[in-house]
C-alpha cells in the first residue's frame, strides 16, 4: 500500500507504481522488503517514516536499483508513469534479450506435484461444501459453467444450474432426517493425471458412512487442516453404508490458476 493511501489522500495510477516497485524488490531479493513482525499498525509507520527500501547496490545492477528507486518515490507525482518506466533503461537493457518463459516455468515449477496440488485442493473445497452447511452451499454454482456437464444414474445434467439442482437433490437425500447425523464421505483414494495440454483428470474413490464431518485419508495423501486417521478414534468398515467413485475433468478459467469442473461422473454403490 503506498503511502498516500495510508494517509487517506487521493490515489491514482502512481500507486500501483508503487506497489510494482515493491513486488520486483521482493521477487529480486526473495524476501518482503518490510519487517512485518509487529503487526500492520507498524508497517505502515515504516511506510510513512522510514526511507524507502532499496536494493544493495553491491549485489544488483545500477540500471535495476534505478528502477526501484524511482518505482518507490514517497511523492506520488515524483513516480514515473507506466510510459516512462517502459523507457527506463532497465527494461531497455533487456529489451532484445530472449526470454523462453515456458522453459523458465518447467525448471522450477514440478509438473507432478502442481497437479497433486489441484487435486488435492478440488477435493477438500468439493466434499467441505457438499458435507458442510447450508449457508457456503451455493457456492458449488461456481465450480461449474454453462458448458459443464454432469453424469449421474444414467442422465447427463448440462449447465451451472442442472448441475447445481442435482447435486442439491442427492445432497438431500443423503443429508435424510436424522438430527445428529448425516451420511458423509470419507475419500480414500485420489489420482490425478495430465488430460491434454490444458486439462486435468481426477478421479476420487471412498465411503459414505455415518457421521457429521466430511473425511480425507488415503495413503500419500493428507489435506492440511484435516485430522488424519490416527488422530480420531473411528472404524469406517463398521460405519460403511455405502461407496462411490467420482471423476472429474477440469479445466483452467479465465483467471490464472483457477480452474473449473467441465465434466464430472458420479458412482453410488449402496451397501
Amino acid at each position: 500500500m503506498s503511502p498516500e493511501r495510508i494517509r487517506n489522500e487521493n490515489y491514482s495510477y502512481a500507486a500501483d507504481i508503487w506497489s510494482l516497485g515493491l513486488t520486483i524488490l521482493e521477487c529480486a531479493t526473495g524476501k518482503f522488503p518490510y519487517n512485518v513482525n509487529e503487526g500492520p499498525a507498524n508497517l505502515m509507520l515504516q511506510i510513512l517514516d522510514d526511507p524507502s527500501p532499496t536494493p544493495p547496490e553491491d549485489a544488483y545492477t545500477p540500471e535495476f536499483c534505478s528502477f526501484i528507486n524511482d518505482c518507490l518515490r514517497k511523492d506520488a507525482d515524483a513516480r514515473p508513469t507506466c510510459e516512462q518506466l517502459l523507457s527506463h533503461a532497465f527494461i531497455k537493457r533487456y529489451e532484445q534479450t530472449g526470454v523462453d518463459l515456458a522453459a523458465y516455468v518447467r525448471g522450477v515449477v514440478n509438473p507432478t506435484e502442481r497437479l497433486k496440488q489441484i487435486a488435492e485442493m478440488l477435493a477438500v473445497h468439493y466434499y467441505l461444501l457438499f458435507n458442510g452447511s447450508e449457508g457456503p452451499w451455493n457456492y458449488m454454482k461456481t465450480f461449474y459453467k454453462e458448458e459443464s456437464s454432469f453424469s449421474f444414474s444414467g442422465n447427463v445434467y448440462v449447465g451451472q444450474s442442472a448441475i447445481f439442482d442435482t447435486l442439491s437433490n442427492i445432497r438431500k437425500k443423503l443429508k435424510g432426517d436424522r438430527p445428529r447425523e448425516k451420511i458423509v464421505h470419507v475419500v480414500e483414494k485420489l489420482h490425478c493425471r495430465a488430460n491434454g495440454e490444458t486439462e486435468i483428470a481426477i478421479r476420487v474413490s471412498g465411503s459414505f458412512i455415518t457421521g457429521n464431518q466430511f473425511l480425507i485419508f488415503g495413503e500419500g495423501l493428507q489435506a492440511e487442516g484435516m485430522p488424519s486417521l490416527e488422530e480420531i478414534d473411528i472404524d469406517i468398515p463398521s460405519k460403511r453404508v455405502g461407496q462411490f467413485r467420482e471423476q472429474f475433468t477440469v479445466h483452467p478459467g479465465t483467471s490464472m490458476g483457477c480452474y473449473y469442473i467441465a465434466k464430472q461422473d458420479l458412482y453410488i454403490v449402496q451397501s
